[in-house]
């Protein structure tokens, strides 16, 4: 088992001039839960995209279960995963024809079978033959999480993991990821701006503030830090 899921050296991104990922460190351990946390244009996206391999950075260094990114991309990508609401799957073909192409992508042994169990996981089974683009954000939120989970990836990255769904289902998956969790010893790292589910699920929080890391550590430590109650209550003290 790698020492860590991923560490990061200096880490920086610079677009037209403007600094958006500024000098980020971090080493994180392998397995658990990590929150990703900051307000809009902290540079959380930008962040995950980099760990993603979609954006190269302007400067420092990535690793991914002690391997460079730079080096071993391909061989590490097949262990990552990610689920954003804001990348939609090709919108013209069905929810079945978007996860056999994705299952096959990432080399996914008995595709179909593998679907059908997520798809009956996540109460997605009666939208396997819905042209994709046709499905409400709800809907798309959950396909697009089977879609992340179908190579049982060891890092999984989560941009906004509930967004658009229901009380009831929000509160469904989020125990379902905590399970998967649990079941395969992964690493997974979440930006929400729900921050009581981060409270719930997360004991590890990454801060960011322009670009910059202002907490890496523990949830609790964080709460302590600041002299508060809850992780709401931080956030509204910085208001």
């Amino acid at each position: 088992m790698p020492k860590t899921s991923i560490k990061t050296n200096n880490l920086s991104k610079i677009y037209d001039k403007k600094t958006v990922i500024d000098n980020v460190s971090i080493n994180l351990p392998y397995g658990g839960i990590i929150g990703v946390l900051g307000k809009n244009g902290a540079g959380k996206t930008t962040f995950l995209a980099m760990l993603m391999g979609l954006i190269t950075p302007s400067d420092g260094e990535i690793f991914i279960f002690d391997k460079s990114l730079e080096f071993n991309k391909y061989e590490i990508l097949k262990k990552i995963n990610f689920q954003s609401p804001y990348v939609d799957l090709p919108k013209k073909i069905t929810v079945m024809q978007n996860l056999i192409f994705y299952a096959r992508l990432y080399d996914v042994e008995d595709p179909k079978k593998k679907i059908l169990k997520l798809s009956e996981d996540l109460f997605i089974k009666d939208l396997l033959d819905n042209i994709y683009g046709t499905l409400s954000s709800g809907q798309k939120t959950r396909v697009n999480l089977c879609k992340a989970l179908l190579n049982n990836p060891k890092l999984l990255l989560l941009d906004e993991p509930t967004a658009s769904l229901d009380v009831s289902t929000s509160e469904f998956i989020r125990k379902y990821i905590i399970s998967f969790q649990k079941k395969n010893s992964s690493t997974i790292l979440i930006t929400s701006h729900d921050l009581e589910e981060i409270e719930k699920m997360c004991s590890h929080i990454i801060l960011l503030k322009d670009g910059k890391i202002k907490f890496d550590g523990k949830k609790n430590e964080l709460i302590k830090q600041n002299k508060s109650s809850s992780l709401k209550e931080i956030f509204l003290k910085d208001d």
